[in-house]
């Protein structure tokens, strides 16, 4: 049985993951979950969040047997802490997430996809230190084919992101490139588009591509569907 944190993307919090505790422990498997710094109902303030900061929080929940699911921008500081000490987990799993490519910072990455599924959306604060998406394009973004009562829940859970983690550069090395990966692609996903999913994952072997025909939040959309996927998946580490 598997140890699996789960890490939360833009704008949300460890609330995300609301349905997949229960199938993941109905499983046999351990499941917890954590809010980044600055994001969810942490109250780390705005000047203190760096990526550092969230792979630093990351490996104090992590155990060298657990499985670190990545949900999203989730990609970016689940593989800083991997860089970090690659020994504090077993794996990671990275759910329609992106994957770093050294020396470039995630909006580096955003702006190397071909559609911009963002564009329009997004909202700088005053200060340029946080962003939101325009409320009306949310549903259509990140939960289109979730429950109503699931984005009901979500929706006033949304945070401002913090920019300047997602404005870092990631430099990897040979540590990173040591610990085990999947990938889960999402199909049906409005956010990062699939086919760019899979240049973000086109170094993973084929065995450890999987997917999920699913918006950009199958933890709503289909629980239970990646509880089972995760459980297959971990079988592999």
């Amino acid at each position: 049985m598997a140890d699996f944190l789960l890490i939360h993307g833009s704008c949300h919090g460890a609330w995300c993951w609301r349905d997949m505790i229960a199938p993941l422990e109905a499983m046999g498997h351990t499941a917890r979950t954590i809010d980044l710094p600055g994001h969810g109902s942490d109250k780390t303030p705005i000047p203190k969040v760096t990526l550092d900061t969230c792979a630093d929080a990351i490996l104090a929940a992590s155990t060298p047997d657990t499985l670190i699911v990545g949900h999203s921008w989730g990609g970016y500081p689940i593989s800083a802490a991997a860089e970090s000490n690659p020994d504090a987990m077993r794996g990671l799993i990275y759910l329609c997430a992106y994957v770093p490519v050294s020396g470039m910072s995630l909006a580096d990455m955003r702006r190397l996809s071909d559609a911009q599924p963002l564009a329009g959306t997004v909202n700088r604060s005053a200060d340029m230190t946080t962003y939101t998406i325009v409320p009306d394009r949310v549903r259509d973004l990140f939960y289109h084919d979730c429950p109503d009562e699931a984005v009901a829940y979500a929706m006033p859970l949304l945070r401002p992101q913090i920019i300047k983690p997602q404005e870092t550069p990631l430099t990897l090395t040979k540590r990173f490139a040591s610990v085990p990966k999947s990938y889960i692609q999402t199909l049906n996903d409005h956010t990062i588009p699939p086919e760019f999913q899979l240049e973000l994952a086109k170094d993973f072997p084929e065995d450890r591509l999987f997917n999920m025909p699913t918006s950009h939040s199958p933890f709503f959309a289909d629980p239970q569907g990646l509880a089972t996927m995760l459980d297959r998946i971990s079988k592999q580490f």
